[in-house]
């Protein structure tokens, strides 16, 4: 439940439009439910503003939608994110979930029935050094407009061609908060924090050859980035770079101002 539905649900239960019981039977699964095979947390949009995501590597199709149904009945009209979903699986629950997009390039599958209320002040932008890290950098993207911000993407812009990156400035410097994600030696993300006065967002990806580790070379050279403002989350991180950046992009909840 997120915090507008709640806000609705109190005012019906005020206007009498809904009895006080009725309205203890929507709360009555707050803050989990135990369906067997996971802990639905349907309380975790109201206590941090952002929904339960489903993480799909590892369940099978079956799973994710008995989670999915979990998540679906306690709110009919509500969006689901699921991260980590090979084709396969994503077309078994396309056959059940007919609105439900596949997003191939970032390994995802959303559900929106309901509009997504823009919830940031700004915009996020998106960068990837190369085609190869776009997986990681789509999964970003995906996530970060699922969450209610403005986006834009730019890719294939790394440090072995720098003048791609120079060229678009004016696009670099607009964003609110960026997410840069690299594999190789990961240098991306210290260039564009000598850039600009926004907080910068780096993913390291396993892309790379033998001596990148998997990502790792990639990890250490962001973490001993030069350039301030630049965190850095872990490899591949897509997701959890999106759900920092959007809380660093989000207007305060209580007054609706910046």
């Amino acid at each position: 439940m997120q915090e507008q539905q709640l806000v609705e649900m109190l005012e019906e239960v005020r206007t009498g439009r809904l009895t006080v019981l009725q309205g203890v039977e929507r709360l009555r699964h707050l803050p989990f439910e135990d369906i067997g095979i996971a802990h639905v947390d349907h309380h975790r949009a109201l206590r941090q503003g952002q929904p339960e995501v489903i993480f799909g590597q590892g369940k099978t199709a079956e799973q994710i939608d008995c989670i999915m149904q979990a998540m679906l009945r306690r709110s009919s009209r509500g969006n689901i994110l699921v991260t980590r979903l090979d084709a396969a699986k994503a077309q078994e629950l396309q056959r059940s979930y007919l609105d439900a997009v596949h997003h191939g390039d970032a390994r995802c599958l959303t559900l929106e029935r309901s509009p997504q209320q823009e919830a940031g002040r700004g915009s996020i932008l998106v960068i990837s050094a190369g085609t190869s890290d776009i997986p990681v950098a789509a999964e970003a993207l995906v996530t970060a407009r699922f969450l209610g911000n403005r986006t834009e993407h730019l890719y294939d812009v790394g440090v072995a061609g720098i003048h791609r990156l120079l060229a678009r400035l004016e696009l670099i410097r607009s964003a609110t908060v960026l997410i840069v994600v690299a594999g190789m030696e990961g240098a991306l993300p210290s260039v564009v924090g000598g850039l600009v006065d926004r907080p910068v967002i780096a993913v390291p990806t396993s892309v790379g050859y033998g001596a990148s580790f998997g990502g790792i070379a990639a990890l250490l050279g962001m973490l001993n980035s030069c350039a301030s403002g630049v965190t850095v989350v872990n490899i591949d991180n897509g997701f959890g770079a999106a759900c920092a950046a959007s809380l660093m992009n989000r207007r305060d909840s209580g007054t609706g101002k910046d």
